[in-house]
């Protein structure tokens, strides 16, 4: 190690460029895995904040809440500890106090989830109240931060007459990167235009289920299906698909960062072969000088993602808050000793070269 560091310190400009390359390629590697995980967790934080174990969804629907579409009166066929209603729609709305022009440019994507507020999916509450009655809703957070949304602000609904009010925020209430606006079961229904049949209370998209034991949840329908809630969120459009992807990419970087290290170090030993050469003929083992080589490399890639998570910490802090980045400690961890292992598995190769070093050739 002592070796290794006096090395660095007289050859600071050449270290500096291979400590610069793992700077770039460590904070590319941990901003898109921030990305990765803010993307993926706005696509299911609404489903999170259920701390439920399974969802229950019209057979038909093929695992999609979007297409599940069944009467509320089913509920009565399921046997569970908890059971909650849920309507799920999209819908895109608009500040009422704009002008037509305003109002076009400054839409807004949305899911309303309608719920009954008494049942264990209702949110929690950071500013406002829940919602007391129809055309109410109490909206993600987000809403405010992106778009400047208020409690009392009202909100026009496209492509319906209907208006609805914010009465309430919660935080951390996404479904496919929109925010939530949670509301009455019977705004949702006239929201996705369901007239209410008073036999079944009118149509729902899903029943929640909270049950330790899902072995002994009951089914006395044909036409619902379980599912669990783990094998429900891969079940979200896009999600595995860009959970795939990002993983893969970040991977392949961490491949790169350790063959650029590797390809590096390799230069720089073979460069170095005759002051080997000398080393060895003056008795230092072959031991002592690999050792240096591997010391030399760990603490190159130790100070490049130290510098390149500072980076990234610092970039999450001006980031606006519409690009979708989140910290995952565990994620960051495993990223960190990937990165310095497969750097080190890289300086082997070095190590090599510097076993084979004869020293009557490499002086001479």
């Amino acid at each position: 190690m002592f070796l290794a560091w006096k090395e660095i310190k007289y050859a600071k400009t050449r270290f500096s460029l291979i400590v610069g390359v793992l700077v770039l390629v460590s904070y590319l590697v941990y901003f898109l895995t921030g990305l990765a995980f803010g993307l993926a967790q706005d696509n299911r934080t609404s489903v999170d904040k259920w701390e439920a174990q399974a969802i229950v969804l019209a057979d038909e629907a093929n695992s999609n809440i979007n297409m599940s579409m069944m009467p509320q009166g089913l509920i009565n066929d399921i046997e569970a500890d908890e059971i909650a209603v849920l309507g799920k729609t999209a819908s895109v709305v608009s500040r009422d106090n704009q002008t037509e022009a305003e109002q076009e440019e400054n839409k807004i994507s949305v899911t309303f989830f309608g719920i009954d507020s008494e049942q264990f999916i209702a949110p929690n509450i950071v500013e406002g109240e829940m919602f007391q009655e129809d055309f109410q809703v109490v909206a993600d957070i987000s809403i405010h931060e992106e778009f400047g949304i208020e409690i009392g602000d009202v909100l026009n609904l496209a492509g319906n007459d209907e208006q609805v009010e914010v009465v309430g925020f919660t935080d951390n209430a996404k479904f496919n990167v929109a925010p939530v606006l949670y509301t009455t079961v019977s705004t949702y229904q006239d929201v996705r235009f369901e007239a209410i049949d008073d036999s079944d209370e009118g149509r729902v998209s899903a029943f929640i289920i909270r049950d330790d034991d899902l072995n002994s949840v009951e089914l006395d329908n044909e036409d619902l299906e379980l599912s669990p809630i783990s094998e429900y969120i891969e079940e979200i459009p896009g999600y595995t698909a860009q959970v795939l992807t990002f993983g893969l990419m970040i991977i392949f970087l961490i491949i790169i960062a350790a063959v650029v290290i590797g390809i590096f170090m390799y230069v720089l030993t073979v460069q170095k072969s005759s002051m080997f050469g000398v080393m060895k003929a003056q008795g230092i083992s072959t031991k002592y000088i690999a050792t240096s080589v591997v010391s030399q490399t760990f603490i190159l890639s130790v100070i490049g993602v130290a510098v390149g998570l500072l980076l990234t910490m610092g970039t999450a802090l001006v980031l606006p808050s519409t690009v979708p980045f989140a910290f995952n400690m565990y994620f960051i961890l495993i990223i960190t000793v990937l990165i310095v292992l497969f750097a080190l598995l890289g300086a082997f190769f070095s190590v090599r070269t510097v076993a084979k070093i004869d020293p009557l050739e490499a002086i001479g």
